[in-house]
């Protein structure tokens, strides 16, 4: 009965099909570890944001500059339910015929602990001109329109970003900005300007702003031509909203850019009464763009994290079969968890220095770990050069993938076509049903 258990086991240990079985069920207990790598990523990515919000929120956040808009308010006459009539004062919308504007931003990187963001400083020049009020098609009677009580607003999504006093003139006159807008019907933050309208003639503005802001800055195209030119000396911008420029230039020096939109590229008119219409969600502009994000560089990574044990564990698999020394299931555990902490080890070094560089310390140690590792449990020199060899070419790989996210998923196919190829092509000869009678070398 002793002899027969023995005997069992030893069919047990030397099944290779069992082993594949153990080896298969590694694979997946591994992933527990690499779904909490992505989770710690995220967390510092969290981390990261809260830092960045910190900051902008000191600053000036994400800015969008909307107008300027004339409002004129008018009666609108109810009755009651006593049937007394009554009025409540609602307003009439009015966009501007042209509007230019001309931006130049002036960006800055700040720190904080180990995260970095970018913030800038803009000189904006707008002008254009209205037409006075035309009322026709409005429902609305001329009587009951209060025109010595126009304003103007001018659209200004963080006003604490204004970091000098903005200057506001209607043909060559000076108006005095107040805080606040009196209705919100268009515009959700701002600033505006009392203007009695007592003539029909053009009304030309000009508005002079320095406004500080964070990340990116948009336009609203309120003109019924708007002209939009921006320069910055940031190289990487990322031009972002409802429209792309017309023309841009973009060098290591810096960027500019023009768009011109139309009243016919938008979906709301010249003119409306209340809050019939939105403009917040045609606004365009450009991103001052961080190129090298390492929490999203590393998560990509991480996400590669199965086929890299996968792959690692069917070398090593392969290299038991052709070498005829057996490696036992922790073994395989603890080349798994090595792979495991290379993320660990690329996500702590690229907070410290650039992301290809601690792309490659972190590749060099874990394939130096695992080569070492290898040698001693294989007994084969030759043997352990190959086991590092297909994981430098495997962090090659990977490395090569990251750098080309556009071609990733074409790449990767083509990665694992050729991988399954050379697999079958090596084992093509080996006799599987004779492999649990071969002796294990001493």
């Amino acid at each position: 009965m002793k002899d027969f258990c023995a005997m069992k086991l030893n069919l047990l240990r030397d099944s290779v099909g069992l082993k594949a079985l153990i080896v298969g069920f590694l694979v997946l207990i591994l992933m527990i570890p690499t779904v909490m790598v992505m989770g710690l990523v995220h967390e510092r990515k969290v981390r990261r944001n809260e830092v960045i919000s910190e900051i902008s929120d000191k600053w000036g956040e994400h800015q969008t500059i909307s107008g300027p808009i004339l409002s004129v308010p008018y009666r609108q006459y109810f009755r009651d339910k006593e049937g007394v009539q009554k009025h409540s004062i609602e307003y009439l919308h009015f966009l501007p015929n042209n509007l230019s504007i001309k931006g130049e931003l002036f960006p800055e990187k700040r720190y904080r602990s180990l995260y970095e963001t970018v913030v800038y400083k803009s000189e904006i020049h707008m002008e254009g001109d209205f037409s006075f009020p035309d009322l026709s098609g409005l429902g609305v009677k001329e009587e009951d329109v209060e025109f010595e009580d126009a304003f103007f607003s001018l659209g200004v999504s963080d006003t604490k970003g204004i970091s000098e006093k903005l200057e506001f003139t209607i043909n060559g006159a000076k108006l005095k900005l107040e805080p606040g807008l009196i209705c919100k019907d268009v515009l959700a933050s701002g600033v505006h300007a009392r203007y009695p309208l007592k003539s029909t003639n053009i009304l030309k503005f000009e508005i002079a702003t320095h406004i500080n802001g964070s990340e990116y800055i948009h336009f609203t195209p309120v003109g019924k031509e708007t002209n939009v030119q921006l320069k910055s000396s940031w190289p990487d911008p990322s031009f972002s909203g409802n429209y792309l420029p017309a023309h841009r230039e973009i060098s290591q020096k810096g960027f500019s850019a023009s768009w011109k939109v139309l009243n016919l590229n938008r979906n709301y008119p010249q003119r409306w009464r209340k809050s019939e219409h939105k403009i917040s969600r045609s606004s365009f502009g450009v991103k001052l763009f961080i190129e090298a994000d390492v929490y999203q560089q590393s998560m990509r990574s991480v996400k590669y994290g199965f086929m890299f044990i996968l792959f690692t564990f069917t070398a090593f698999f392969f290299c038991e079969i052709l070498n005829h020394r057996r490696v036992h299931p922790i073994q395989y555990l603890l080349i798994g968890l090595a792979i495991t902490i290379f993320y660990t080890l690329l996500l702590s070094i690229s907070e410290y220095i650039d992301f290809n560089s601690a792309y490659w310390i972190s590749t060099s140690a874990i394939v130096l770990m695992i080569t070492s590792y290898a040698k001693s449990v294989l007994k084969s020199t030759k043997m352990s050069l190959t086991v590092g060899t297909i994981l430098l070419i495997l962090y090659i790989y990977l490395f090569i993938l990251l750098q080309l996210e556009d071609k990733a998923l074409l790449l990767g196919s083509i990665g694992l076509f050729t991988v399954l190829g050379i697999a079958m092509y090596v084992t093509r000869n080996i006799d599987w049903y004779s492999l649990s009678s071969q002796p294990e070398d001493k």
